[in-house]
């Protein structure tokens, strides 16, 4: 039972303002006079149908934050936060997901809205010890051709150290927007070598799951839990080495799962998958990085060494530098050599 906040691990999957704390969240709801959902101010974790209905719920909750959001201080504050809770919890290597469209009219345009977050990425990392980079992300629900300028505005920033862009993606509802349309955006990114990162394998199952595949030639696939239930299909991402973003609190919230026990974490890595645990949109799933290695723990009968494995494969799935990389294994190394001290009774570290 060694202590997970000290288990060295890189985060690939949190969306930029549902990386909000909540109490940031009322604050600029507060000086921006906007009246939040009651559901936004509680302390239970949202919780959906999985379908249409219960995701449109989900999504006004996200927007009504996101409405808060209306300034370069307010953005800037969002990513040395999120780094500096990243850092607490042992997270040596943070790729942050943020499409700076919704942000764009507060601050005088798309590009001047990544620049933001680039800068304090840096300015984060110098603070916090916690490597940020940066996913720029397109919608399903906007125009593929809006997804080709942001892909031409990422590989403009395109780099693998702290404050530059490493990847690009696909969010918002899987059941929106035709994926074939998006592919041309994605080779825009993939030319200026950014990892390809879509969302899919969560709303959707396996057959939406392989077209993203065979359109999108991803890298890394945000959730891709569906593939479990395609045994060929899970094969093939195995073989092509592509990581899965696993987010188990994100999957009983949207109702893809009743509880933590069915989210299919030990089957996919006993398939052989590489899988890197995220948070996804902690403020309003309640859950951030180290309960998601908990869930592993304590749900799915996860031992330190396998613990210590699913670090690994975040790490290796980044980004990150060679250095950077070589740097957070041996911390995990050492973690996993140093004594196993025991519990309390209530189950924390001693």
């Amino acid at each position: 039972m060694r202590d997970l906040t000290t288990l060295p691990k890189a985060h690939l999957h949190l969306h930029f303002t549902g990386s909000m704390r909540q109490s940031t969240l009322v604050e600029l709801a507060a000086a921006h006079g906007v009246r939040l959902p009651a559901a936004l101010l509680d302390t239970d974790a949202v919780r959906v149908p999985a379908d249409a209905r219960g995701w449109f719920r989900f999504q006004r909750l996200y927007d009504a934050a996101r409405a808060c959001v209306r300034s370069e201080a307010d953005m800037r504050r969002i990513v040395r936060e999120a780094a500096e809770d990243d850092a607490t919890e042992g997270s040596g290597r943070l790729e942050i997901q943020v499409d700076p469209t919704s942000y764009a009219p507060f601050v005088g345009g798309i590009t001047p809205a990544l620049e933001i977050v680039l800068d304090e990425a840096r300015e984060a990392t110098s603070a916090t010890g916690a490597e940020v980079a940066v996913v720029v992300a397109s919608s399903r629900m906007r125009h593929p051709l809006e997804a080709r300028t942001l892909a031409r505005l990422a590989a403009g920033y395109a780099g693998d150290g702290p404050g530059d862009v490493v990847g690009f993606g696909l969010s918002n509802d899987e059941r929106r927007g035709d994926t074939r349309e998006f592919a041309a955006a994605f080779r825009i990114a993939r030319r200026a070598g950014l990892a390809a990162v879509p969302h899919g394998g969560e709303l959707l199952g396996p057959a939406h799951l392989a077209e993203v595949l065979d359109e999108l030639r991803p890298d890394r696939l945000g959730h891709g839990v569906r593939a479990v239930e395609d045994p060929r299909l899970l094969d093939r991402i195995v073989s092509s080495g592509i990581a899965l973003e696993v987010n188990p609190a994100s999957n009983v919230s949207l109702g893809i799962y009743a509880d933590d026990h069915r989210v299919p974490l030990r089957t996919l890595v006993d398939a052989g998958a590489r899988v890197a645990l995220g948070a996804d949109d902690p403020l309003l799933f309640r859950s951030r990085l180290v309960a998601q290695y908990e869930t592993a723990r304590t749900v799915h009968a996860f031992d330190d060494t396998m613990l210590a494995d699913l670090a690994r494969s975040s790490i290796r799935a980044s980004r990150a530098t060679s250095a950077t990389t070589d740097r957070l294994l041996a911390g995990v190394d050492a973690w996993l050599a140093a004594p196993d001290h025991g519990s309390a009774p209530d189950g924390s570290p001693r």
